[in-house]
C-alpha cells in the first residue's frame, strides 16, 4: 500500500500544484488515504492541555474547507489545523498562484485566504469524532471591519474546534500582517478576550497566535508581552516568508510567501527568540521547512512543544509523517529522553 501511495504522489506532482491539491482531497475524501500504525509510546504528549498522541501536526493550508481531518488524523499526524477560514467565502487570489520549487524543495503561494466560509466549514467541524483538530481563523479580503471577522469566526467555532489559531502573518492578504503591531494586536486581542469570556464556558479551546518569520528587532519580544499579558495559550512559529533566501528554482521570483525547505533556518531562529521572550508563559508550536524526523526534533530543543508541517508532503506524499515520527523517535531515545516534553527547549 505505500508503494502504491508513493506511485498516486509521483503522479499529483505531474499536474499542476493547485489541480494536484485538489486530486488530493478528492482521494482521502474517497478514502484512498494511508492507515499509520499506532504511535510508539513515546511521542505521545501534551499542547497546551490537549493530548497528543504525537506531536507532528498537518500545518493549515491543506484542509482549508476542513473536508479531510478524518483522513489526515488516520494517515498518523497528531492534530490537524483546517483553515484558514473567514467569516465569507472568497476566491482568492487569480491562478496561477501555487508554485512547487523543486529544486529547492520549496513551495511559493499567493493563495488569499480561498476557502467555503465560515458556515460549511462549522457544519463540518461539528461532525468530527476524536482527535484534535483546530481552526485557523482570518480575516477576507475586502472587510471593512477585520477584528469583527475575527470576532465573528470565533463565536461560531466555540466549542467545535480543539484550538483556535488566529492568523495575522499571511503575506498574501494586503495589510493583514500590520496586525502583529504592537498596538492592534493588543487590540486585536482584546477583543479576541472579551468575546470568548462573553461566550458559555466549559467548552473553552486554547487560542494560539500566528506570527510571520519576517520580524524586526523588537517585536518578537513586543508580541510575547501582548501574547502573555492577554492569557493566550501560545504561539505559532510562523507563517511563510517574504524574504528570498538563495533560490534555484525558475519560480523563485514569484510573488508570495515561501514554505518549505528554505524556511527551516530562519524560522527556527525566530522561535528561538520567542522561547527567550515567553520565559516559559506560554507554548510554542514550531512550523516551517519540516521534513525529517531531525528537522522535527531541532524545532522541539529550539522551544516547540509540537510542530506542523506541509510543503514536504507535496514532495514526499502523505506517508511523510510516519517516516518523521519513526525518526524522532529514535532521536528521542538515542539523547537519552524518556519523551518529547523532556526534549523541548534543551537546544
Amino acid at each position: 500500500m505505500n508503494d502504491l501511495h508513493g506511485l498516486a504522489t509521483r503522479a499529483l506532482r505531474c499536474l499542476d500544484p493547485e489541480d494536484a491539491h485538489t486530486a488530493a482531497l478528492a482521494g482521502l475524501k474517497l478514502g484512498l488515504g494511508p492507515r499509520a500504525p499506532a504511535d510508539d509510546p513515546i511521542l505521545a504528549t501534551e499542547l497546551a492541555g490537549l493530548k497528543l498522541p504525537n506531536p507532528v501536526g498537518l500545518a493549515p493550508g491543506f484542509d482549508k474547507n476542513a473536508e479531510v481531518f478524518g483522513p489526515m488524523l488516520r494517515a498518523g499526524f497528531g492534530f490537524v489545523e483546517c483553515g484558514t477560514v473567514t467569516p465569507k467565502p472568497q476566491a482568492g487570489n487569480p491562478r496561477p498562484r501555487l508554485f512547487r520549487l523543486a529544486e529547492d524543495r520549496a513551495v511559493i503561494n499567493r493563495m488569499g485566504f480561498n476557502n467555503e466560509g465560515l458556515e460549511p466549514y462549522a457544519a463540518r467541524l461539528a461532525r468530527r469524532g476524536r482527535g484534535v483538530v483546530g481552526a485557523n481563523i482570518g480575516a477576507n479580503k475586502d472587510s471593512e471591519d477585520r477584528l469583527a471577522d475575527y470576532t465573528a469566526c470565533l463565536r461560531r467555532l466555540w466549542g467545535l474546534a480543539s484550538y483556535v489559531t488566529i492568523n495575522i502573518s499571511s503575506p498574501n492578504t494586503p495589510g493583514l500582517r500590520a496586525l502583529q503591531t504592537k498596538a492592534a494586536l493588543d487590540d486585536l486581542l482584546g477583543r479576541l478576550m472579551a468575546t470568548a469570556d462573553s461566550l458559555p464556558q466549559g467548552v473553552a479551546a486554547p487560542m494560539f497566535l500566528k506570527v510571520a518569520p519576517d520580524l524586526e528587532d523588537g517585536e518578537v519580544e513586543a508580541i510575547a508581552e501582548t501574547v502573555a499579558a492577554h492569557g493566550l495559550a501560545g504561539v505559532i512559529v510562523s507563517n511563510t516568508t517574504v524574504s528570498r533566501p538563495p533560490l534555484k528554482s525558475p519560480h523563485r521570483d514569484e510573488a508570495g510567501g515561501l514554505s518549505g525547505a528554505p524556511l527551516f533556518q530562519l524560522s527556527t531562529g525566530v522561535l528561538s527568540r520567542f522561547r527567550q521572550a515567553a520565559a516559559g508563559r506560554f507554548v510554542l508550536v514550531g512550523a516551517g521547512g519540516i521534513a525529517s524526523g531531525a528537522d522535527a526534533y531541532a524545532k522541539l530543543r529550539a522551544g516547540a512543544s509540537a510542530v506542523q508541517l506541509y510543503s514536504a508532503l507535496a514532495y514526499e506524499g502523505p506517508g511523510l509523517v510516519v517516516r518523521i515520527k519513526r525518526e524522532l523517535a529514535e532521536r528521542l531515545r538515542a539523547d537519552g529522553f524518556a519523551s518529547v516534553a523532556e526534549a523541548v527547549g534543551t537546544g
